[in-house]
């Protein structure tokens, strides 16, 4: 152990690249591109450091182009769920031991490692895999993931430098202990940075995770878990186990050790394995740490004092960003009478003008939607709004599936502030607006704080100070991230934590040290330097 206190190294946000014409970074990114189109991999589970096939594969398809194929990925069954356990448990005394420096130092080189020669690896993965844009891809696969690596290190040190006061005689400290057994890491398509995030975090404070990536994001999860092992990571901390939900799910949350879960996904799934850990408990070592983030239906308010500019350009980076697949994108929008038509005459051309296609064309706004599933949901909700007679669209609403997973960027307008798309989870480029008189604004306040069950982000526009008091007020627990005049996407680490309380989930707030806490054992102690040698007290010299 070495004698001293070390301080990391204060984080600072990683730079984004512009990837503008001509720009050396877009020259790399392209050639990369290019390289991983034309080979075919095979991703194996890792297990303790080793790479295990079980000859169960499901394929890497790209969603913006049928035709491509980016290999096989091997499945996990109860069987791998076993040896994973073991894994993790063989490896747990070692890492959860470890001088906290080296472990911060092993998620520090894999920063560095991903601002540099890996960067190109990561977000060509996620372009191809996941069919996002260079942008979208660069903000999350890169720099949203480095600031995860940085700034949690810069948290642990905070953490751990967090101790009681103590009283003459009397030294008290506090340790901060990894959580005995394994955390169950979930993670989602949507964003690499999330992926990277979940089975991280805990392993940081020195626990030991198995990770289930979503299977539509195996492609860029699996370079997660090479970047990792090459910035020295041991075998058995992190188990790459992915596979179908009840493959690999329901053998993990039945198993003794399980004593944690780091959840990104859907509400029903978090739902279900809540329930599944309550009806288990008995026979578990450990009370779980539960933590979740389920997902949202996120607005966008006007007041009429909004600028009607701001607002057309937030609604349409809100909602179509990503082809609307973030839990954060803008859902829903209640928007004055005496804004409506300089908003329609801003919005719809603006929408209008975007570009849709291949990931590799980097002219294009949007994307492919992430799979068959995603695109049967969403355009279930499309051709239900054409059928409605409370609802109308303004922008989109066609859709094509013969190269890849489109939808256009679709608004529907709805007389019904009770409409199924606003009420509902679509997870698509589907934006739907309400319209309501400017003198029946706390009634519509009301609208939007009770018509979803969720609770995760939103935005309000407005320029009177009085009326943006009274919205952020009223709405004060209808979203766990606020934005006033901005879109209600894009939190940065260290600058917006991320979570959503209600059926968003359980608002632990990821990118922040409120999130290490939860994979925290702490541990008083009491050393007292000169202890009474008599069991008498004072108070029982005299009657």
């Amino acid at each position: 152990m070495a004698n001293a206190y070390f301080k990391v190294p204060t984080p600072v946000n990683e730079p984004i690249k512009s990837y503008g014409s001509g720009s050396p970074e877009k020259q790399s990114l392209k050639a990369k591109l290019k390289e991983m189109k034309s080979q075919e991999i095979e991703i194996p589970l890792i297990i303790g450091g080793k790479e295990v096939r079980t000859g169960n594969t499901g394929a890497l398809k790209v969603p913006h182009d049928h035709s491509v194929n980016l290999g096989v990925y091997h499945k996990a069954g109860a069987k791998e769920v076993a040896m994973a356990v073991e894994a993790s448990q063989k490896a747990f005394a070692d890492w959860s031991r470890m001088p906290w420096e080296h472990r911060v130092a092993v998620f520090l080189k894999a920063a560095d490692l991903l601002a540099g020669p890996w960067r190109d690896v990561l977000n060509g993965s996620t372009m191809l895999g996941q069919s996002k844009n260079a942008f979208q891809a660069e903000i999350d696969s890169a720099c949203e993931l480095i600031d995860f690596y940085r700034f949690n290190s810069h948290y642990l040190a905070q953490l751990y430098s967090e101790q009681p006061e103590s009283s003459a005689g009397i030294w008290n400290r506090s340790e901060y202990r990894a959580l005995e057994g394994f955390v169950f890491a979930v993670t989602p398509f949507n964003f690499t940075s999330i992926a990277g995030n979940l089975p991280t975090a805990p392993a940081l404070t020195g626990c030991v995770s198995l990770w289930k990536p979503a299977s539509s994001a195996v492609y860029s999860a699996y370079f997660i878990m090479k970047l990792l092992e090459e910035a020295g990571l041991p075998p058995g901390v992190i188990n790459f186990i992915p596979g179908s939900g009840g493959q690999v799910g329901n053998p993990v949350m039945q198993n003794e050790h399980l004593a944690g879960v780091h959840f990104t996904g859907s509400t029903e799934v978090f739902q279900g394995m809540w329930r599944t850990i309550g009806d288990n408990i008995s026979n578990l070592k450990y009370y779980p740490r539960i933590v979740g983030e389920t997902g949202g239906k996120d607005f966008i308010f006007a007041h009429p004092s909004a600028d009607v500019d701001a607002l057309a350009v937030a609604a349409l980076r809100g909602a179509f960003e990503y082809q609307g697949q973030k839990c954060s994108a803008a859902s829903r929008m209640y928007i004055p009478k005496s804004l409506w038509k300089d908003f329609q005459d801003r919005y719809v051309p603006a929408v209008n003008e975007i570009k849709m296609g291949d990931v590799t064309d980097f002219r294009n706004f949007m994307n492919a939607v992430i799979d068959k599933g995603a695109f049967s949901d969403i355009t279930g909700y499309i051709d239900h709004a054409r059928d409605a007679r409370d609802a109308e669209f303004i922008t989109g609403g066609n859709y094509d599936d013969s190269k890849g997973w489109f939808i256009e960027p679709t608004t529907i307008v709805t007389t019904n502030p009770a409409f199924k798309t606003m009420q509902e989870e679509i997870f698509g480029p589907v934006l739907t607006i309400y319209v309501y008189d400017d003198n029946k604004l706390d009634e519509t306040l009301a609208l939007c704080d009770t018509t979803s069950p969720y609770a995760l982000t939103g935005a309000i526009f407005a320029q009177d100070r009085a009326a943006i008091v009274k919205m952020a007020d009223y709405l004060r627990d209808a979203a766990g991230n606020f934005y006033i005049n901005d879109k209600p996407t894009g939190a940065v680490v260290g600058q917006q934590p991320f979570g959503g309380g209600r059926a968003s989930g359980t608002n632990d707030k990821a990118g922040s040290a409120m999130n290490l806490l939860r994979w925290m054992s702490a541990r008083s102690i009491k050393e007292n330097m000169v202890p009474p040698k008599d069991w008498r007290y004072p108070f029982m010299e005299s009657e």
